[in-house]
C-alpha cells in the first residue's frame, strides 16, 4: 500500500512539474507568414492545419494560440522579430545572417530550419538587357529588400565574379525595395521605372505570360545548385525559454513538409485558397511544386555559401566554420551546408 501511495504521489509530483513547465511558456505564438509564394507555403499548411497546436498539445502544452500574421519581406519580419513582435521570422539566409552576425553578444538568432530551396529569376521587359553587363543607370529592378535579400547579395556574387573584386557593390545602387506582388505589378505596367524584378515562383510564371519579359539569371545560375530559399529562425531566448513550444514547432515544420511532398494537390488547394483563388489556377501551382527545381525541404542547402561571401566582403563580422553554427542543435543530424 505503501509503495502504491508513493508511486501515485511521485506521478502526480511529475504531472504537476509537466504543468508548471507547460505553463510557464509562451501561451501566444506570433508568427509572420513571409512575402509570399511558393517558397512560404510550409507556414500556409501548418496554419490551415493548426500543426503548431496539435504538436504543443501532445507534448502537454495544451491550449497554445498561433497567431500568423500577414507581414511579409526580409526587413519587415526582421525587425518585427527584434522588437519582439514576432517569436520567429521567415526569410531567405542572407537576412537571417545579417541578424546572426550582429545578434552574437545580445540575442544570438540562429536558424530553426530551412523551409524550401528555390531558384529565383532576374527578369526583364527591357530588349535591350541581354546580361547583367547590359544594365546602366537608366535601369532599376525590384528586389524584396535593398542589401539583404537574396537577389541583393546573388547581385554582389555575380559582379564580384564578373568585374572584380572593387565592383561588388556594382548593382546596389539599381535596387529597389518591393514585395513580390507589388514587383510584378510594377513589371508588367509598363509605365513604372522598374524594368527588373529578381523573383520567384509563382511570380516568375505570372510575369513569363507577358511575351516582352525574359529571364536574364537565375539564383541556381551564381550559386551553382540548389539553395535554401526560406527558412526560420529565432532567438536563443526564445529556444531556451519555450522548449515544449520549440519542439512542436520544428515537429509541424517536418509534418507540413511531409504533407506537401506526399500530396501537392491539398497543398496546391492549400495556397489557391491562401490567395483567394486570384493569380493562379491549381494546376499552375501544380507545375510548380512538381518542378523538381523547386525543393521542400527542411535540410539547409549553400547556407554556409551565402556566409563565407558574406564574411568576405565585410558584411559579416563573424565567419561560421559550419552550417551547424547558424542553426540550432535540432536538426544537426540533417545533411545540410
Amino acid at each position: 500500500m505503501r509503495h502504491r501511495l508513493g508511486g501515485a504521489v511521485f506521478g502526480a509530483v511529475l504531472a504537476m512539474q509537466g504543468f508548471a513547465a507547460a505553463a510557464a511558456e509562451v501561451q501566444e505564438l506570433k508568427i509572420p507568414k513571409g512575402a509570399g509564394g511558393i517558397g512560404f507555403l510550409p507556414l500556409l499548411v501548418m496554419e490551415q492545419q493548426k500543426s503548431i497546436e496539435k504538436r504543443a498539445a501532445e507534448l502537454g502544452h495544451k491550449g497554445l494560440k498561433v497567431t500568423y500574421a500577414n507581414l511579409g519581406g526580409p526587413a519587415v519580419v526582421n525587425d518585427a522579430l527584434l522588437s519582439g513582435a514576432a517569436h520567429m521570422a521567415p526569410a531567405g539566409p542572407p537576412a537571417f545572417l545579417f541578424l546572426w552576425d550582429r545578434t552574437r553578444d545580445n540575442a544570438q538568432i540562429a536558424g530553426i530550419a530551412a523551409m524550401t530551396s528555390l531558384p529565383m529569376y532576374l527578369n526583364t521587359t527591357n530588349p535591350r538587357i541581354k546580361a547583367l553587363r547590359d544594365i546602366t543607370e537608366k535601369d532599376r529592378m525590384a528586389v524584396t529588400a535593398i542589401k539583404v535579400s537574396i537577389p541583393a547579395i546573388i547581385m554582389q556574387m555575380a559582379a564580384r565574379k564578373e568585374f572584380g573584386e572593387k565592383e561588388t557593390f556594382r548593382y546596389d545602387r539599381f535596387t529597389v525595395g518591393l514585395p513580390h506582388p507589388d514587383g510584378v505589378a510594377a513589371l508588367l505596367s509598363g509605365i513604372s521605372e522598374i524594368n527588373l524584378h529578381f523573383t520567384s515562383v509563382p511570380f516568375h510564371t505570372r510575369e513569363l505570360k507577358d511575351p516582352r519579359v525574359r529571364t536574364i539569371l537565375t539564383t541556381d545560375d551564381v550559386m551553382g545548385g540548389s539553395t535554401t530559399f526560406t527558412m526560420l529562425y529565432t532567438t536563443r531566448k526564445f529556444h531556451a525559454e519555450n522548449p515544449l513550444t520549440y519542439k512542436a514547432i520544428v515537429r509541424a515544420v517536418r509534418d507540413a513538409i511531409e504533407y506537401i511532398n506526399q500530396d501537392k494537390r491539398g497543398a496546391a488547394q492549400i495556397y489557391f485558397d491562401s490567395i483567394g483563388g486570384k493569380g493562379e489556377t491549381i494546376e499552375e501551382i501544380m507545375t510548380a511544386l512538381n518542378d523538381p527545381r523547386n525543393v521542400i525541404t527542411m535540410v539547409p542547402q549553400n547556407t554556409l555559401k551565402y556566409a563565407h561571401f558574406m564574411n568576405d566582403i565585410g558584411s559579416l563580422k563573424n565567419r561560421a566554420g559550419s552550417w551547424k553554427d547558424l542553426f540550432f542543435p535540432e536538426i544537426h543530424d540533417l545533411p545540410g551546408n
